[in-house]
């Protein structure tokens, strides 16, 4: 009796084993490792036996890379050439695009969902979690009278933050035309960034405020009552100056809520693409709220000026903004970035203004690759 209630046992534990963990492989297959990296080398490898062809897509430039097939069914690809970095890739198998099924790690730009790889070295070490002091992240929501709803941004508040009582300046990092209030912490590594500057004290402690760019999203995809819905990359507030008007609302539940030096040089406001467009904006139209001003490879294309004032007479705005004596106005694109002309023409503007400005000149393109090394090189030049 005993020996058959111990069976019973086993069959039902065995049973709620298999069924809870039913994700994990307990058989004695021959591991497939998937990205392996060995210093700048990294060997990609898809078990695919009944697949015709696989190619290797990823972050960075040219077409996609065909794989080879062994005897096992196991194809295979060597990469040489890499650059301490983070990278996103995709295999594409007979035409259907998949992530890695052996890499865990995975990041979302835009629609997109890609598998992550990083490469270590000197460029990259700001962009590793170290044994550091951590700030806190947190997901905050704010009421926008404006737009007449719930809006969520997001706040990293440096370490040491909660038990101190001094006051902090304040940038606003903005984000690009795909993103959200999460982008800067997932593809742009703002935290880890942010936590490694401080720490090795080439950055003052700030807090930083990352708010959702799109007024017609009030959060990230599937972070609202908008439900889980498709996501779009050109939303219909893009260029609508919707986000530009409303910004001082931003400022103010930041300094409603957080201990901030409420003033012009202790505010820096900043964004990549999208959210350059609309940091040139925002601190024209505000020229004496922020005495740090940057833009990320901006879009800067014509606005309609008869959607909102903000985008009108936009060079006396301008020279109003220098007028005022600001201390860092920075400006970075890549070489090959599709925004280069437009930012040339940009810069042809301010220098007949006589406009006082710093230009950073890289090479790549409309990259997160460009916009951390931006960001890791804007940072300790603010609030001296």
């Amino acid at each position: 009796m005993k020996k058959l209630k111990y069976s019973l046992y086993a069959i039902l534990i065995s049973s709620m084993f298999v069924n809870a963990q039913e994700s994990l492989d307990f058989g004695k297959k021959k591991e497939v490792i998937s990205p392996e990296v060995k210093g700048k080398d990294v060997i990609f490898r898809l078990l695919a036996p009944e697949a015709k062809t696989v190619k290797l897509q990823g972050n960075w430039e040219g077409e996609a890379i065909e794989l080879n097939k062994d005897k096992n069914g196991v194809w295979t690809f060597i990469k040489n050439d890499f650059s301490p970095d983070l990278y996103t890739y995709s295999f594409i198998v007979d035409g259907v695009k998949a992530n890695d099924p052996n890499n865990s790690y995975l990041v979302r730009d835009v629609s997109s969902v890609m598998s992550l790889v990083f490469i270590d070295g000197e460029e990259s070490e700001n962009y590793k979690v170290q044994n550091v002091p951590h700030g806190t992240v947190s997901k905050r929501w704010y009421t926008s009278k404006g737009l007449n709803e719930n809006r969520r941004l997001t706040v990293y508040t440096p370490p040491g933050y909660e038990n101190s009582k001094e006051k902090l300046p304040v940038l606003y990092l903005l984000h690009g035309m795909g993103g959200d209030e999460e982008a800067w912490m997932t593809l742009g590594r703002a935290s880890q960034i942010l936590d490694n500057l401080i720490a090795e004290g080439k950055a003052k402690p700030m807090i930083v405020v990352m708010p959702n760019g799109h007024t017609s999203n009030s959060a990230a995809p599937g972070e609202s009552s908008k439900g889980f819905y498709k996501i779009d990359f050109m939303t219909p507030d893009v260029f609508s100056g919707d986000m530009e008007k409303n910004f001082k609302e931003i400022i103010n539940f930041t300094e409603s809520n957080y201990r901030v030096k409420a003033d012009a040089k202790n505010r820096a406001i900043v964004g990549l693409s999208m959210g350059g467009f609309h940091s040139l904006y925002i601190s024209a139209n505000q020229p004496k709220t922020f005495d740090y001003v940057g833009l990320f490879s901006p879009a800067i294309l014509p606005p309609d000026e008869s959607k909102s004032e903000v985008y009108q007479k936009i060079n006396d705005k301008l020279k109003t903004q220098q007028n005022n004596s600001f201390k860092l106005y920075w400006i970075g694109i890549g070489k090959t970035d599709f925004l280069y002309k437009n930012v040339k023409d940009y810069r042809l503007k301010l220098d007949e203004m006589k406009f006082n400005y710093k230009y950073v000149e890289t090479e790549g393109g409309h990259t997160w690759s460009n916009w951390r090394m931006y960001l890791n090189d804007f940072v300790p030049q603010l609030f001296k």
